[in-house]
């Protein structure tokens, strides 16, 4: 079986003794026993595929949470040098500064620096932080970016962007050795209802594989045994047009589709509580639309936004979120999938870049199916952000809308690349950013380097107003 196919094994949970172990941050201990456990021979092919990604995520687990308790409080000094310890636990306390037991002792997440920064517009400007957000603001009389997109498409009903991206993935210089075989894969514009007149401008090298413009998560992918290192690069362009839907009329029909409401493991599980959680918001109603209006709100309006650890090392991710009220946007979005599939409510996944004039970055998001309207979408991430800038109208479009600037490049959620990879996937649910493996192994993260760069993000002519 291939290695990423394993995930699909990983709710059938551990043995006790070595998920105490783990629990406990004793990762070497829980290791050790897993590896006696594989060397059985009557060991259940299903709980050897689990044991096997928990091996993996245990050995990816430090590098998300390398730091003590004494390195995180310095961090936070170096922008403010009276930040309390009394103000660092509270903030534990509350959930905003994530941590692991690491052999009994609390080490904290990587990025809880400039998460806190982002999810808390105070903590920033105590910092003397500026974070890049969705509140970006155009020139234009301070209208919000967003805002004014949000405006264009009620008066136009649409809006349309010529864009241009250039993006790469390199093997890091003290990694590469001549002769080494390398496989690199990196995200390419999908054919979906919101993009048209996709154009692979250039490809280096030339021999990339360009997957079907139907592919599940599409990429190029360049396989080769290189004698001297150099980037792998892709240049492409194409429209992406946003459709305005209004949904003040709620008209929805209470028969629905069937498609799309499918479990998907081991994230997108009907857990008794996800059942529960889901009669609970939809006490009251019938109707679908208003179901999957109760979930977005749910999640923009009682959860908090967070950067999250790899998505590799996460287990029950959607579930976990609704335990915990935090997330990011693929967090947040496959719990708004997982709601809406458990009730019934088609739901598709979708990711791959933000693509503003101004800025680029990964980004995840939902679309789901409500009769007679067809296909809408939710951005509950973005939902989230309106609310940090007490901006409501913002918050409600983006339940059944979403703005011009998106390259969707993956359709489904745990999807296989066209070219797969044969060895574990830095990310084995989604594809943003690019992946590298050689003959033996997939690389880390820290192991290769990946760029993208926005060449154009121009509004055609009937977006201008």
């Amino acid at each position: 079986m291939n290695q990423n196919e394993m995930f699909r094994f990983l709710s059938v949970g551990l043995p006790e003794d070595i998920a105490r172990r783990k629990a406990w941050g004793d990762l070497e201990g829980a290791i050790r026993l897993i590896d006696r456990e594989l060397r059985r021979q009557d060991l259940p092919e299903a709980l050897r595929n689990c044991m096997t990604v928990e091996r993996e995520i245990m050995c990816r687990i430090p590098e998300d949470y390398p730091l003590t308790r004494a390195d995180a409080l310095a961090e936070i000094r170096q922008h403010i040098p009276d930040f309390t310890e009394k103000e660092f636990d509270e903030r534990v306390d509350a959930g905003k500064i994530g941590w692991v037991y690491l052999n009994g002792e609390m080490h904290f997440f990587n990025r809880f620096f400039s998460s806190m920064c982002k999810a808390e517009p105070a903590f920033a400007q105590r910092a003397g932080v500026m974070m890049h957000g969705v509140e970006s603001v155009t020139r234009e009389e301070g209208e919000g970016r967003l805002d004014r997109v949000a405006r264009l498409m009620r008066q136009n009903g649409s809006m349309t962007n010529r864009i241009r991206i250039r993006a790469s993935v390199r093997v890091k210089d003290e990694c590469f050795l001549p002769g080494m075989f390398v496989r690199a894969h990196l995200p390419i514009p999908a054919a979906c209802e919101q993009q048209s007149d996709i154009r692979i401008e250039k490809i280096f090298p030339e021999t990339g594989r360009v997957a079907p413009e139907d592919a599940a998560q599409r990429t190029v992918c360049w396989e080769e045994t290189m004698t001297e290192n150099h980037p792998f690069v892709v240049e492409y362009s194409y429209l992406h047009t946003a459709t305005y839907h209004d949904l003040s009329d709620v008209r929805a029909d209470s028969v629905q589709p069937t498609f799309d409401t499918e479990e998907i493991a081991p994230h997108v599980v009907f857990t008794p509580f996800i059942h529960s959680l889901v009669d609970k918001l939809t006490k009251g109603t019938d109707n679908p639309l208003e179901k999957a209006r109760r979930f977005y709100d749910f999640i923009t309006l009682q959860m908090r936004y967070n950067f999250m650890p790899s998505y590799f090392i996460l287990e029950d991710i959607a579930q976990s979120c609704a335990r915990s009220y935090t997330g990011d946007c693929g967090v947040f979005a496959l719990l708004f999938l997982t709601l809406c599939r458990c009730a019934g409510i088609p739901a598709q996944w979708q990711s791959g870049l933000t693509a503003e004039p101004d800025f680029i970055g990964g980004h995840d998001w939902v679309r789901f199916y409500i009769a007679p309207y067809g296909w809408l979408f939710a951005d509950p991430s973005y939902g989230t952000a309106a609310v940090r800038a007490q901006n409501e109208e913002r918050r409600r479009f983006y339940f059944g809308n979403l703005d011009a600037y998106r390259m969707v490049a993956n359709r489904e959620f745990q999807a296989p690349f066209t070219v797969p990879k044969q060895y574990w996937r830095m990310d084995p649910y989604d594809n943003q950013l690019g992946e590298i493996e050689t003959d033996k192994r997939g690389l880390r993260s820290y192991e290769f380097e990946r760029s993208k760069e926005i060449l154009l993000c121009e509004e055609q002519e009937e977006a201008i107003g």
